[in-house]
């Protein structure tokens, strides 16, 4: 089908699409893609370490104590990101298509916004936030030469993401399959080129994988620009005439910062489990720097449904079509529940095989076995919280997603960390992921049924 004209602009195939394709076949079709691509986003994050590992375990160690910086730097670009692909599917449902033009192109403003504060925090904390967890000097050096780079140079992180959630917003998320998937690749070549020098280039070592990392976050930006160019005529960016609006950003940003704010509680979490596992032994905060690589495996694809999913729901929120939603959300938990449930029986049957891909010494197979075997009961519960957190999202609620991260990540999981420490044993420690994941379940059960009370019964009745 063409694209129509109307009084108000035009109607494309995407948004047809989501307000008409059976919904277990259109949230297939939406998510796959991103499911794809994200999985080999998991890929070469858990590549990357592989090769830092055979470095040495202090550098392991090292990109695992940079991970919370990492994360929150990511983290902010896909707040912002999920900010405007909401508002956007939702204003493009309305049929308001000159807010949703203003929406994607105040999300690549503060995209570029948020890019200038890393690049400022890269010049100046690289290192003493190594020192601050307590790392010696030698893994301290090994941080900074590592996160310096990324953070530096993150412009690329940022313009991938934004662009990648406008090509989502329209309902094109087979394009994100591209960009990610040619980004990921670029890293997972270049990484042992760049840490140990083959052909042409030097030896970097460490540095190398952090170029690498960044040079592949570059060239998907640059392809996620032309695609969005080239197809997505649903979003037409003309900055001859932007001018930045508060109204537009406060829009964006009360959507988007409880999903930052959730990813920064998590990274606080990393960040205060690292002091506390940094008491027993480096090999400890590796084990746990290992465990989050791992299991992206799990979590990626379900982000990707996540990814897939969040369009959907706000463009029939717009079009106040509620079964459609709840479809949607219903479809999406169960999918979701099958892959966390995957997850965990491969996590609890070969665990010692997982740590040896990163040269386990003896002592990390010996906390590292239970730890993963420990930690992963928790994903039998993660996939409803995680779709959960992306409905309430997607529905204006952001606010609740970030009173449940904050419930499992900061009140109960760092003390029950800080609790299980001391008893002098770090296998204790573990347990507290499973603990965190009941109650992260129970108050998002709850939101879930104050959302359907609230907002979705009542479009029923529209």
């Amino acid at each position: 089908m063409s694209n129509k004209e109307t009084n108000n602009g035009p109607i494309s195939t995407s948004e047809n699409k989501m307000g008409t394709m059976p919904v277990n076949r259109l949230l297939i079709t939406m998510a796959l893609p991103m499911m794809i691509s994200m999985l080999v986003q998991a890929l070469y994050n858990v590549v990357d370490s592989i090769f830092v590992s055979r470095i040495c375990e202090d550098a392991l160690t090292a990109v695992s104590m940079a991970f919370p910086m990492q994360n929150l730097l990511i983290g902010l670009a896909t707040g912002l990101a999920v900010g405007m692909n909401a508002l956007l599917s939702k204003n493009l449902g309305e049929k308001k298509y000159e807010a949703a033009n203003s929406m994607a192109m105040h999300g690549i403003f503060l995209a570029i916004c948020s890019y200038l504060l890393f690049l400022i925090l890269g010049l100046t904390i690289s290192r003493v936030f190594f020192v601050v967890q307590g790392a010696s000097e030698k893994i301290a050096q090994y941080g900074h030469d590592y996160l310096s780079i990324v953070m530096c140079l993150s412009f690329g992180c940022y313009l991938e993401i934004i662009f990648e959630r406008q090509l989502q917003s329209t309902g094109k998320t087979i394009y994100t399959m591209f960009t990610q998937g040619l980004g990921a690749i670029i890293n997972i070549i270049m990484d042992p080129v760049l840490i140990f020098g083959i052909g042409i280039f030097p030896e970097m070592g460490i540095k190398g994988a952090a170029a690498a990392t960044v040079l592949g976050q570059i060239v998907a930006a640059i392809l996620a620009i032309i695609l969005n160019a080239k197809f997505n005529d649903e979003i037409t960016l003309d900055f001859r005439k932007f001018r930045p609006k508060m109204k537009s950003i406060g829009n964006i940003l009360f959507i988007g910062i409880p999903s930052v704010v959730m990813v920064a509680i998590g990274s606080v979490m990393t960040f205060c489990v690292n002091k506390i596992l940094v008491m027993f032994s480096s090999t400890a905060v590796a084990v746990f720097g290992v465990y989050y690589k791992l299991q992206s495996f799990a979590f990626m694809p379900v982000f990707g449904m996540n990814n897939g999913m969040v369009p959907i729901i706000a463009y029939n929120y717009g079009a106040r079509k509620p079964d459609r939603i709840m479809k949607t959300v219903k479809l999406a938990m169960v999918y979701a529940t099958c892959i966390m449930v995957l997850a965990f029986i491969i996590a609890q049957t070969i665990p010692g095989t997982l740590l040896g891909l990163f040269s386990a010494s003896e002592e990390m197979l010996a906390i590292g076995i239970p730890a993963l075997r420990r930690i992963t009961i928790s994903f039998l519960a993660a996939g409803v919280c995680v779709i959960s957190g992306s409905f309430f999202q997607a529905m204006g609620n952001s606010i609740y997603s970030m009173i449940v991260s904050i419930m499992r990540q900061l009140i109960c999981l760092v003390p029950l960390a800080y609790l299980f420490a001391q008893t002098g044993d770090v296998s204790m420690v573990w347990f507290a992921w499973p603990i965190a994941e009941v109650v992260s379940l129970s108050c998002g059960l709850f939101f879930l049924n104050r959302v359907n009370k609230r907002v979705i019964r009542p479009m029923r009745e529209e």
